[in-house]
């Protein structure tokens, strides 16, 4: 395990390992988005320790459930709206590029991956993405503008779909709702497959997403954990490093990190 405080030492420990990966795969949760200015769930301070998460038997059962999750969600659009990726996911994304990572597999929902330059296609969002709607019943996509619209103009309440009148909700997985079955079969496959799995900025406590580290390394896989705090899984990886992520990710390929302007 590689000190807290020695940047140096995690970057040699880490480089070792992913000198050979050819096939790896990146999990990332929300420890890698907090220096992009967007607060955890869990960590003293964080998103649930002051409000409790509304699960989707309150959301759908109640008008003013729903009129509290829009209204939680716009009051985080000053982060979540003008949050850039930071160093970590920008090393994932240069890691993809040099075709090192079969994918990239996420719980995060803000959409910085993409905004990295991650394609789509070689991305799972298990967790969903909070940067956009769909309604509940018949999945009609709308985009947070137009829910800010309609919520303004009813005083502050949450709309309905004006096409069959159901629910909108933020793209994101909630308490009580199914995992989306296709994601996590990719997550499963990708996880399977890989020769590396990089567990990086996630409690691990999360699950099914949670049980994919431990199957990358029964199929296989040498897993690495890069958390600033200690998981559950700590002793089953390969490598454990408990550091700041971007002081460890940066610049560790030999690909220099990108110049602020």
């Amino acid at each position: 395990m590689a000190d807290r405080t020695d940047i140096k030492a995690a970057r040699a420990a880490l480089g070792e390992v992913l000198k050979d990966m050819r096939a790896g795969v990146a999990f990332t949760g929300a420890g890698i988005s907090t220096e992009c200015g967007i607060p955890d769930f869990r960590s003293p301070g964080g998103l649930w320790t002051r409000n409790r998460p509304i699960p989707l038997d309150e959301f759908l059962a109640s008008r003013a459930m729903r009129t509290e999750a829009w209204r939680r969600r716009f009051a985080m659009e000053e982060a979540f709206g003008s949050a850039e990726p930071g160093r970590g996911h920008r090393a994932i994304a240069r890691m993809l590029a040099d075709g090192r990572l079969i994918g990239v597999v996420t719980q995060n929902i803000d959409g910085l991956h993409q905004a990295s330059g991650v394609p789509a296609a070689d991305l799972v969002e298990l967790h969903g993405n909070s940067t956009y709607a769909t309604c509940l019943d018949c999945d009609t996509r709308y985009e947070l503008d137009w829910v800010r619209e309609c919520f303004d103009a009813a005083g502050g309440a949450a709309p309905d779909c004006p096409d069959c009148g159901g629910p909108v909700k933020t793209a994101t997985i909630s308490f009580g709702q199914a995992m989306p079955v296709g994601e996590m079969i990719r997550a499963r496959r990708m996880a399977q497959q890989c020769d590396v799995f990089l567990a990086i900025g996630s409690s691990l406590v999360v699950y099914p997403a949670a049980a994919l580290p431990l199957e990358a390394k029964q199929a296989g896989a040498t897993l690495v954990i890069l958390n600033r705090e200690p998981t559950d899984l700590d002793p089953y990886a390969d490598l454990v490093i408990h550091a700041d992520i971007g002081d460890v990710l940066d610049g560790l390929h030999g690909t220099p990190a990108p110049t602020e302007r």
